[in-house]
């Protein structure tokens, strides 16, 4: 399925983006939206990555299956909220997200924040449209 029509929106007059998303993103047109549950980065056996860096790709393979069951993938991504338990882990995210991401730019948002479990190092997740 072809990837939605999105304008992204990154004025002059607001702050740059810092890498990998833009400010403003705009569905000219679109067919359905899907709103992906904050996926955790817990395999399917239940089990739980040691490290942030392979929590973080796990995660990120968790929110691909997703888009995957609806027909679509990270193309189609047009916002994404990652819930991140330490500051210290915003660089490491932001490489692995990017290179999930390829090019494609979606509006974004990071935040520190406590998870339901303390195992889980972070959360993300996503509207796509198609």
């Amino acid at each position: 399925m072809p990837p939605v029509h999105v304008v992204s929106h990154n004025p002059a007059t607001v702050h740059a983006p810092a890498a990998g998303y833009s400010l403003g993103v705009e569905l000219t047109q679109h067919r359905r939206l899907l709103f992906i549950s904050g996926q955790v980065p817990e395999r399917t056996d239940g089990t739980v990555p040691d490290g942030f860096e392979a929590q973080c790709e796990q995660a990120w393979r968790n929110v691909m299956e997703v888009l995957a069951a609806a027909g679509l993938g990270v193309e189609h991504l047009v916002k994404l909220t990652t819930f991140l338990t330490d500051r210290n882990h915003v660089v490491t995210n932001r490489t692995i997200r990017c290179a999930m991401l390829g090019e494609h730019q979606p509006a974004l948002t990071v935040v520190i924040v406590e998870t339901v479990d303390s195992k889980w190092l972070l959360e993300i997740e996503a509207i796509a449209a198609e």
